[in-house]
């Protein structure tokens, strides 16, 4: 593994977890010339999910293009990046566990919408906005609603 600060090919592993979900090894490495400590992590390379894009394109599943967006969604919120990290872990454990071998961009881009609804209502709207395409006040006002608690009959406010 080269040093993504020096380019040294003489790296140390100083440290191996599995992660929580037992599905990758984070190896804690040191650069043995620069002294640097960086990350990298181990997955299991599954067979290659491709993506049809909106123009019909095709590309391989990125899970780094996901993950960028959930980030993006998350900036200056309290979710933490293993928790951004886990919701891409399950999107991509659904593909690959559904064996699907194509699917459309829309499709991943529904199923981060759910999971962000979930994990964040201010990430689920950043994304949303920007997935969805919003042009109006009016569609953020209803993407906002879904987050009040429905009122109960005969009770007023």
């Amino acid at each position: 593994m080269r040093c993504p600060y020096c380019s040294s090919k003489n790296t140390e592993v100083i440290d191996s977890r599995e992660s929580p979900d037992g599905k990758s090894i984070r190896r804690r490495r040191e650069c043995c010339s620069c002294k640097k400590r960086f990350t990298t992590y181990e997955r299991a390379d599954f067979e290659n999910v491709t993506v049809i894009k909106r123009d019909n394109t095709r590309e391989s599943f990125d899970r780094n293009k996901v993950l960028a967006g959930v980030m993006k969604a998350c900036e200056k919120r309290k979710v933490s990046r293993a928790e951004m990290e886990l919701l891409v872990e399950k999107i991509e454990m659904k593909l690959r566990t559904k064996g699907i071998k194509e699917i459309r961009s829309s499709a991943i881009g529904d199923m981060v919408v759910k999971e962000l609804f979930r994990l964040d209502p201010v990430a689920y709207i950043r994304f949303a906005s920007v997935y969805e395409n919003f042009d109006t006040p009016e569609e953020f006002r209803e993407a906002i609603l879904l987050f009040r608690p429905r009122q109960k009959k005969g009770r007023k406010r």
